[in-house]
């Protein structure tokens, strides 16, 4: 096993020479708990869209491309730090390797928690709606959420620091800025304001329900402020690029939010072809598995509406589905019994992967199966909800999938050297 993985290693070394032997794979820990040995991206269908995408990262290691991901979730991408550990393990393999902090969103001004690698913060008054809502009052997309206001005094503030920065959290900057939105009534639009007190106003491009701002010199923070009279304003999401290619990794969360409810936001592939993945980490399925009448039927049968959206906007799209963490259900105070349908959503990811041409990890198994969220809590890697993992816990997930991933890129770039 050391021969075979020092041979990948040398391999991915001599075929990307930008990467570093220190970053190719992250060590974990040894839980006696936990299957780590399976930490793998299985192909149980058509993995052709894999190549492509791996095609794309070639481009981005050798500074002549992008490699876009997208990462979707409920509560576990909202909190951020799974994705901020991916995120900054694959910047890691070169330097230079930042290709735009993409979308982001004032999780503050909707009251709600901002993802752990950035920061957010508002001034005046913005009502929020959320995807969780079934019936929805406005348009909302990709980000699933919006806030509204038509407090004239009313601004955003996006700061590209991450919470509890480590040396390991690079630093982030983008010299254009596309504010997603639209006027309710009225005309009221969004305008950047500089850290000098200028202010810009963007081009508006309405069919796209965006405006458009060129910054006169890369920043690392921007504040969106509310400009015209009459109405309001709805801001449904701010997206954060750069000119450079490299690679960019996008979360989207929404704390409670199922796979109806992303189905709900009618602007989703408008705002995907903003994205433009290469690969799409799908990670929903925690909350529509927590009822007590959870259909697996159901549950494939409207992710398979989801991916057709994606795949509308990017056919050749990669797809990555991430089981359901093992979890429990709270019966009464300090009381929890396990929710076994975690059995049958990860049969169900299963089933999509084969069906949908995705590949799969299977962190439920990886983790340990039934009844592993109680032993992750003890070890100090989960909460007590028994839902959620600490800051350590997502931190170890963030290392295990990126290990999985680089796995198969290393058999990638063997393939392209020497096929079979």
């Amino acid at each position: 096993m050391r021969i075979k993985r020092a041979y990948s290693l040398a391999l991915a070394m001599a075929l990307v020479p930008v990467i570093s032997a220190q970053t190719v794979r992250r060590e974990v820990p040894d839980l006696d708990f936990a299957r780590f040995d399976r930490d793998r991206i299985v192909f149980l269908g058509d993995s052709s869209a894999f190549g492509k995408a791996f095609t794309r990262m070639d481009a981005a290691l050798s500074g002549s491309g992008d490699f876009r991901i997208l990462h979707i979730g409920g509560s576990h991408a909202q909190a951020g730090t799974f994705t901020r550990r991916l995120r900054n393990n694959l910047l890691s393999l070169r330097e230079g390797l930042d290709g735009g902090r993409g979308m982001v969103f004032p999780f503050t001004a909707a009251k709600t928690n901002t993802p752990s690698s950035y920061r957010s913060r508002y001034e005046g008054v913005w009502t929020p709606v959320k995807n969780t809502t079934r019936a929805l009052s406005l348009r909302l997309g990709l980000t699933g959420m919006a806030v509204t206001t038509s407090d004239s005094t009313a601004y955003v503030r996006i700061v590209l620091k991450a919470r509890n920065a480590t040396a390991e959290d690079p630093d982030f900057y983008f010299d254009k800025v596309d504010v997603l939105g639209y006027p309710i009534e009225g005309e009221r639009f969004p305008v950047v304001v500089l850290d000098s007190g200028d202010i810009l106003k963007g081009t508006r491009l309405e069919e796209a329900s965006l405006w458009s701002f060129a910054l006169p010199a890369p920043q690392d923070s921007v504040t969106v402020a509310v400009a015209g009279s009459g109405g309001e304003l709805a801001l449904t999401g701010i997206y954060l690029d750069k000119p450079s290619p490299g690679i960019s990794v996008t979360e989207i969360g929404v704390n409670g939010a199922a796979v109806p409810s992303y189905l709900r936001c009618e602007d989703l592939e408008r705002d995907l072809r903003i994205v433009n993945p290469d690969l799409v980490i799908f990670a929903i399925g925690i909350n529509d598995a927590s009822g007590k009448n959870f259909s697996k039927e159901d549950f494939i049968a409207k992710y398979k509406s989801l991916v057709a959206r994606v795949r509308s906007v990017n056919p050749d799209c990669a797809l990555l589905f991430v089981t359901n963490n093992d979890s429990y259900k709270r019966v009464r105070r300090r009381v929890y019994a396990v929710n076994r349908n975690g059995l049958a959503a990860e049969e169900a990811f299963l089933k999509l992967a084969e069906d949908c041409g995705g590949g799969v990890w299977d962190l439920f198994d990886i983790m340990g199966g039934l009844e592993s969220m109680r032993k992750w809590e003890e070890a100090g890697l989960a909460k007590r909800d028994k839902i959620h993992f600490t800051e350590e816990g997502y931190s170890l997930l963030g290392d295990l999938l990126y290990n999985a991933l680089m796995a198969k890129y290393i058999e990638h770039l063997r393939r392209r050297t020497w096929p079979d």
